[in-house]
């Protein structure tokens, strides 16, 4: 069993959002998921495997901040079911899980209507 969640159901769960918002309450956590919204989406110009890791190697020295940390944050962003990652090799790929961007914005759309209890 995988201590990594998958957002799959129309109807997100409380405490599934929690775990988002905790992911996204770090402010370099925050930065990262927003760098990769913007350059790693699937459909995007950079939906290509070489991209993908282009963008996970300019997220060190975008952020300044240590591999390990980078690695800490990408793992935390995963596990809340964010972003998706892949290894292959040393290279790590990350991209944005589209369908949890989604239910994020129909949640803050229809103030919170679609969270379970």
């Amino acid at each position: 069993m995988s201590n990594y969640k998958t957002i799959e159901t129309e109807k997100i769960e409380a405490e599934q959002l929690v775990d988002i918002f905790k992911a996204l309450a770090n402010g370099h956590r925050l930065k990262i998921y927003n760098i990769l919204t913007t350059c790693c989406t699937p459909g995007t110009s950079c939906a290509s495997d070489e991209v993908f890791s282009c963008c996970v190697g300019d997220l060190d020295s975008q952020l300044n901040i240590a591999a390990s940390t980078l690695s800490h944050h990408l793992k935390e962003l995963h596990r809340a079911g964010l972003i998706h990652m892949r290894r292959d090799g040393k290279q790590v790929f990350c991209s944005v899980n589209t369908q949890a961007m989604q239910q994020l914005q129909n949640i803050f759309s229809s103030n919170l209507v679609g969270v379970k209890s």
